[in-house]
């Protein structure tokens, strides 16, 4: 499996720091696969800002992973680091180089052409051929639900409309690692369903045929808990730039561990913080 290597000037350096977000990551078991994503004391800098400092997890294969945490905590900043758009100024980040990726934002970046073009596009510029591409973008809005718009221009959508635009051109890509940014944060209720549903059928594989034998990674930003419930298997709480809690779904949102080891995490939760 080939494995892209990137850290910053300080990537040799090994923090002795008993961080909450480095205790948990070694006490995950080991599943014998390489991670999709190896982090060690990472750190990012956007201009003045430290985006993220000193954050050390790992995500396996098929895990279904929320990020969440109050605005500006850095969930978009991991979000582009573990897609490639950033790279690290300090520590470490090895990814898996041979799975593919499909990052959407919160407003989705729509093409001036048709719905059915917005999406052979793309994969025509991926190296498929203009008719091939074409009939994977039918087959693509067949699947959600989108086939009387294939004629229609993109920017004519609604919002829900255009993200469920985005998920099905990132379908046809068939990736095997998902990263969503907020997808839902604009959309009406009605609309929020519509993509939430979405998501979990492509990521638990509903939809069938999607990327051969490996399971669909997914990695999303919400501040939605509602939905991080439905939808993830861990959370990761993040505060200015920091994980400051790394567990199962079941366990952050229930019992005493998160209330007793992760006190920000929980004040969070009970909404209690910003």
């Amino acid at each position: 499996m080939k494995r892209d290597e990137f850290g910053g000037p300080q990537a040799a350096t090994v923090s002795t720091g008993a961080s909450a977000a480095a205790v948990v990551a070694a006490r995950q078991p080991s599943t014998g696969t390489p991670p999709l994503f190896d982090l060690r004391d990472v750190g990012v800098r956007l201009g003045p800002v430290q985006a993220l400092a000193g954050v050390t997890l790992q995500i396996q294969p098929g895990e279904r992973v929320a990020l969440v945490g109050a605005n500006g905590c850095g969930k978009s900043t991991l979000l582009r680091l573990l897609n490639g758009l950033l790279e690290p100024a300090a520590g470490r980040i090895v990814r898996d180089a041979g799975a593919r990726q499909a990052l959407l934002f919160q407003r989705p970046h729509m093409l001036r052409t048709t719905v059915r073009n917005n999406i052979a596009v793309g994969l025509w510029l991926g190296g498929l051929g203009w008719s091939e591409a074409r009939t994977r973008a039918a087959e693509a809005l067949a699947r959600f639900g989108m086939t009387d718009l294939a004629g229609r221009n993109a920017k004519n959508l609604s919002g829900g409309q255009q993200q469920r635009l985005a998920l099905a051109r990132a379908w046809a890509s068939r990736p095997e690692v998902l990263l969503l940014d907020e997808p839902t944060a604009s959309l009406d209720p009605r609309a929020k369903h519509e993509v939430e549903t979405l998501v979990a059928e492509f990521t638990t594989g509903a939809m069938s045929g999607l990327t051969g034998a490996r399971p669909i990674s997914l990695v999303f930003a919400s501040h939605n808990l509602g939905q991080v419930k439905r939808l993830a298997t861990r959370v990761v709480y993040l505060e200015h730039g920091r994980v400051l809690a790394d567990l199962p779904v079941d366990q952050f949102f229930n019992g005493p561990l998160l209330q007793t080891q992760y006190p920000a995490a929980h004040l969070f939760v009970k909404g209690e913080l910003p």
